[in-house]
């Protein structure tokens, strides 16, 4: 069992857990993601670490309730406990000689930007965070964010704070301004994801994604979590999460996304509907 330390909400529909993980911990790095099992019968749900802690021994997941499993997890309150936490899994960030390095969160993703820009930053890279919102209402983390930073960000699709516009705007301009880019790492929805693979390719600018990809045992048996990286297949919970964004196939990953939405919808109306029996 991993008891739950602290639990709130950060923004509408986006949840903070901060959970007791001793070995998790001592073993967890950027860019590596946790499988959490609510109860005993729950589904697996893979959840990106977006921070850890070695001497409190904690790990902490921020998430999207979305679906069933991510509603169940935010039913469950400090001093609750999992039935199951496992991880870490995935491979590490590599910090790959870059001087200058440009993060992009976008909305949910702005949790998993953070450890990152903080292990660049630890290790003297100009860090330049460009993090993007629906509006004022669903900013989090940004104060972290900038702590970690040398210069942030913050973009909005409405303008109720910093820029209005998109992430790929301010990216657009800083080339344009001809400002050092040794690498982007971007974590967000697929379609941002791919619209700054878009804007860096032309330019031959390194970019890197993490991937969220559909997953069932996240240890590389069942092959749900397969992606297509350069006209290769790759299981995002062993070769990744992160990839070379030039090369992923967007498209297919975005299908394959949207494969279970009915049936998605359907488990979370059952389940919202055992709630109100």
């Amino acid at each position: 069992m991993y008891k739950i330390i602290e639990k709130y909400s950060l923004a509408p529909q986006i949840e903070y857990a901060r959970i007791k993980a001793p070995m998790i911990s001592k073993n967890a790095e950027p860019g590596q993601f946790l499988i959490v099992v609510a109860c005993e019968k729950s589904e697996r749900i893979p959840l990106t670490i977006a921070d850890f802690d070695r001497e409190e021994e904690s790990v902490s997941i921020v998430f999207q309730k979305m679906g069933k499993g991510t509603h169940k997890i935010a039913d469950f309150a400090a001093g609750d406990s999992f039935h199951a936490v496992l991880g870490p899994q995935g491979n590490p960030t590599e910090i790959e000689g870059e001087k200058h390095i440009v993060m992009i969160g976008g909305g949910i993703g702005v949790a998993p930007v953070y450890p990152i820009a903080r292990k660049f930053h630890e290790n003297g890279v100009h860090v330049t965070s460009i993090i993007g919102y629906r509006g004022k209402d669903f900013l989090f983390w940004d104060d972290k964010l900038k702590a970690v930073s040398d210069e942030m960000i913050i973009t909005t699709n409405d303008g109720s704070v910093g820029h209005k516009g998109f992430v790929t705007d301010v990216l657009k301009q800083m080339i344009e301004d001809k400002k050092p880019i040794d690498r982007v790492i971007a974590i967000g929805p697929p379609i941002m994801m791919k619209a700054v693979a878009d804007v860096t390719r032309p330019h031959g600018i390194a970019t890197t994604v993490s991937l969220n990809s559909l997953m069932v045992c996240g240890m590389g048996m069942c092959g749900a979590c397969r992606v297509t990286v350069g006209g290769e297949t790759k299981f995002t919970c062993m070769d990744g999460p992160e990839f070379d964004a030039h090369k992923v196939d967007f498209e297919e990953l975005m299908q394959r996304l949207g494969m279970y939405k009915s049936e998605e919808k359907d488990m979370l109306d059952e389940y919202q509907g055992e709630d109100n029996e």
